[in-house]
């Protein structure tokens, strides 16, 4: 009898192995139904009966069979990429959503509790248009703690159980209790209608395009702004800080960025957004080609009359190391040394039309140039481009990094590991031993 009550029929001995014992043999038999499935008998050196393990004929029906279940370098750089694209938008939503429920807790709280008590403060506050998903998320919150899966006693409240959407519902119902804290409800729904897109594609682990990721922290950007989570103001730090690079910063010390040449720096860093909001610039190099040809003289005057201060520490043209790094690069003799006097004598016009020159400074300096590196400082952070100088590459072409520093009101964040301060004492020792140029 089989396993399901049906008798087999008996074998047949010209389609079996014969008995259990014979070579070959299947302790039974085997049905002559099983042939392998393949008409026209079984493939060569298989006993006759026995199920055929070698793959299909090519053609054949099935012969294609599993192949979709290989996966080849492309498709694992696609999976890759949607997972980072995921994984940061992820982290901005779980911001989002953590700041979001302390808000709520913080306002209706204090006015449901006391009559309402416990948890039923949420049921309460929800109302009867939200009485269904309040009982969702308690219903969550049992099974929650019947399997464990409450790990921080901090989290064993309803409010920790409701989602975005349910967090901006109660919001909306009880605009009158938030509006004294927060200027524009519209601007809070809108970005919130934003995040709504991303939200469901992440939830269903599905393909999140570049342009939506990057709509999505923009929005999440502003609303931790909005809501009062914010560093500082995303339009006076012209690159505020990243929620993942605040996660993983210390993997990398104070880098945030790095580019293989300057042209793709500038693409994604133009110097606009790099010295437009300066409190304070030091810059060293050969001849700091990205501040004096892509920064208007103009914009420089500007800038300096509004409170920044300027440090430029030129290599000396009519040293040796400038006709060093001449024969380097194979210029013609004195190109290079013109092409820094150039730069120089546009500084010092620079200069010469302030109120207060005092503010504007410009050294020279004779030793070997290891480096350029733009220091540049807002009031509640900075930002350092740093590039080395390589035997056989022009300054264009050498990989660049972006560092975050302090601003000059200070950081709260740990630069004891960072390289901001060791380009920044760099630069303080070579400015001891330069020369002013009148």
């Amino acid at each position: 009898m089989s396993s399901g009550g049906l008798e087999l029929p008996p074998g047949d001995s010209g389609h079996e192995g014969g008995p259990a014992d014979a070579p070959g043999g299947a302790p039974g038999g085997a049905p002559g139904g099983v042939s392998g499935g393949v008409s026209g008998g079984a493939p060569a050196g298989v006993p006759a009966g026995a199920v055929s393990l070698a793959p299909p004929p090519a053609g054949s029906v099935g012969a294609g069979a599993g192949a979709e279940l290989d996966w080849g370098a492309d498709a694992w750089s696609e999976v890759r990429t949607r997972a980072q694209r995921a994984g940061r938008a992820y982290i901005w939503l779980n911001l989002i959503e953590q700041r979001l429920r302390a808000v709520v807790g913080a306002v209706l709280r204090p006015i449901y509790e006391p009559v309402h008590g416990g948890d039923d403060w949420v049921v309460a506050a929800a109302g009867p248009a939200g009485q269904e998903w309040v009982q969702r998320a308690v219903a969550v919150r049992e099974v929650s703690r019947r399997k464990g899966y409450l790990l921080d006693p901090a989290d064993d409240n309803v409010l920790s159980f409701l989602t975005l959407p349910q967090l901006r519902e109660l919001m909306v119902q009880h605009w009158p209790c938030f509006e004294p804290y927060f200027d524009d409800r519209r601007e809070i729904e809108l970005a919130l209608d934003e995040l709504e897109v991303t939200r469901n594609v992440v939830s269903r682990n599905r393909a999140l395009s570049r342009a939506v990721l990057e709509q999505a922290e923009r929005a999440s950007a502003r609303l931790l702004e909005v809501l009062g989570g914010g560093s500082g103001s995303p339009a006076a730090d012209r690159l505020p800080i990243d929620a993942v690079e605040d996660l993983v910063g210390d993997r990398y010390a104070d880098v945030i960025s790095v580019h293989p040449d300057r042209v793709r720096l500038q693409r994604q860093l133009p110097a606009e957004d790099l010295f437009g909001g300066a409190r304070r610039l030091d810059a060293i190099g050969i001849g700091l080609n990205l501040l004096v040809q892509n920064f208007s003289g103009r914009r420089l005057v500007r800038l300096t009359e509004a409170g920044c201060r300027v440090r430029l520490l030129f290599l000396n043209p009519a040293s040796s190391a400038v006709k060093r790094r001449e024969r380097e690069l194979g210029l013609r003799k004195g190109e290079l040394s013109r092409s820094v006097e150039m730069n120089i004598l546009h500084v010092r016009r620079v200069r010469a039309g302030l109120r207060d020159p005092s503010r504007f400074e410009i050294h020279v300096f004779d030793e070997t140039p290891r480096f350029t590196a733009y220091l540049v400082e807002g009031e509640s952070s900075g930002i350092a481009v740093v590039q080395s100088y390589l035997r056989r590459a022009r300054g264009m072409e050498a990989p660049v990094l972006v560092l975050r520093g302090g601003g000059t009101r200070g950081s709260s964040r740990d630069t004891e590991h960072g390289l901001f301060p060791t380009y920044r004492e760099e630069f303080e020792s070579i400015w001891q031993d330069s020369r002013p140029v009148s």
